[in-house]
C-alpha cells in the first residue's frame, strides 16, 4: 500500500476525530485541545514497538473503513467528553504502514482538572481499541510472515501464509 496524504475528519463542539495516512503531528493534536479554561491537558501516544509475543515486528499496517470508523470515533469522543466534563478531545489514528517507534494513535483531552483528564484519556483509548473499525497487520521479521488482528491488545490474530497473496479484511 503506498503512503497517501489522505486526511478525513469529523468534528463537533470541542471534538475532533481523524484518520490519516500521514505521520501524526503531536504538537497540533495538543494545540487542538488547549484552552484558557483547561487546568490539564493529557496526551496518549501509541507507538509501534519492535516485538510482539517474543517475535520481532518489522512494522504495523492499519486498515479501516473510514466512514464507519470516523462515526464510531466521534460517538466515543462525544460520550467521553460529556461523561468527564471535558473542554475538548481529539482522537487521531494513522492508517497504512506505521514503522517502528512511530505513532499510530494520538488521543488528547483537556479538562479543568487533572483527574477527569486522566480518566477520560484512558477511557477514550480503551473504547477506541474495543469499538473502532480499524484492523492491523503485524508484519514479523524474516520469513515469519504477518498476522491480521482487530486493533485490541493481545487479540488473537489470523496468521498469513507468506506464500499466498496478503489477506485484507476489507
Amino acid at each position: 500500500m503506498s503512503q497517501q496524504s489522505t486526511f478525513e475528519r469529523l468534528q463537533d463542539e470541542g471534538i475532533s476525530v481523524f484518520l490519516t495516512h500521514s505521520t501524526l503531528d503531536i504538537a497540533s493534536v495538543i494545540d487542538s485541545v488547549k484552552s484558557p479554561k483547561a487546568g490539564a491537558v493529557v496526551l496518549f501516544a501509541g507507538t509501534t514497538r519492535d516485538n510482539f509475543d517474543g517475535k520481532p515486528v518489522a512494522h504495523l499496517e492499519y486498515s479501516s473503513y473510514p466512514p464507519r470508523a470516523l462515526k464510531t470515533m466521534l460517538s466515543i469522543a462525544q460520550s467521553v467528553k460529556q461523561k468527564h466534563a471535558l473542554i475538548a478531545i481529539t482522537m487521531g489514528h494513522r492508517l497504512g504502514v506505521v514503522p517502528i517507534a512511530e505513532e499510530s494513535i494520538l488521543i488528547a483531552v483537556s479538562a479543568p482538572h487533572r483527574q477527569p483528564a486522566w480518566a477520560a484519556g484512558e477511557e477514550a483509548l480503551e473504547r477506541c481499541k474495543e469499538k473502532v473499525e480499524i484492523w492491523k497487520l503485524e508484519e514479523f521479521g524474516g520469513d515469519q510472515g504477518g498476522v491480521w488482528r482487530a486493533n485490541r491488545d493481545g487479540a488473537t490474530g489470523v496468521p498469513l501464509d507468506i506464500a499466498q497473496p496478503s489477506y485484507n479484511p476489507l
